[in-house]
């Protein structure tokens, strides 16, 4: 399906770490690939080095400290106010280790990456080489990463795109995790062009992509 022409969709990414996702969005964009600016980056920690990237970038950078807001309603208050004024039309979550309840104006506009394939190994606890260890402990011949629409749990709300990585004999956590987030870093951009151009639809509980084939799963050659 040709490229739609349309303008740049405006993100805010929340990131609580080393900021290699937002790397990526920023190499897409600068490459033309992918429609997008990024208005502001919110950190739940301070001195990482997603922020440094950001500033890096020219990108307006906020901390919203987790550590000194345990109380989640609060900590997600203080991340809508760190949103206000910017011109946002979608968040996306990029290694952001905290759980947030959105303001009513960001509902269905949030997305987040999951290193596996959802509705296995998520949820509170499965993150980073976790999820990687617990794939090889089961013995599942397939892994992958999946994008999906973030809501009040963990790695829960509507399925948008996935993308499937063998699991092989020789796999350590490593070698699994390198091969996932070669995947990774080809499916969010392509996520986020899509709701660029408008492509996304959410009925019923499951997303729709207009165009998309399903042959789009399996990991490129």
């Amino acid at each position: 399906m040709a490229k739609r022409e349309t303008k740049p969709i405006n993100l805010a990414v929340l990131l609580s770490g080393s900021g290699t996702t937002l790397e990526n969005f920023i190499k897409h964009i600068d490459a033309g690939k992918l429609d997008a600016k990024i208005q502001v980056v919110v950190s739940s920690r301070p001195k990482v080095r997603g922020l440094e990237i950001a500033r890096d970038a020219g990108i307006e950078t906020r901390i919203v400290s987790r550590k000194k807001n345990p109380d989640e309603r609060e900590f997600s208050r203080k991340i809508d106010d760190a949103l206000n004024g910017f011109p946002i039309d979608l968040i996306c979550f990029a290694g952001f280790m905290s759980k947030y309840f959105a303001h009513d104006r960001y509902f269905g506009k949030i997305i987040n990456i999951h290193p596996a394939l959802i509705p296995m190994f998520c949820g509170e606890g499965y993150y980073g080489h976790y999820v990687h260890e617990s794939v090889l402990n089961r013995g599942v011949q397939v892994s992958g990463c999946t994008v999906h629409i973030v809501d009040d749990e963990y790695d829960h709300g509507p399925i948008v795109a996935q993308r499937v990585v063998p699991v092989l004999e020789d796999d350590t956590p490593d070698t699994l995790a390198a091969r996932v987030q070669a995947e990774e870093r080809r499916l969010y951009p392509q996520v986020i062009q899509w709701f660029a151009e408008g492509r996304v639809r959410v009925k019923c509980g499951k997303v729709y992509i207009e165009g998309r084939s399903r042959s789009s799963i399996m990991p490129e050659k």
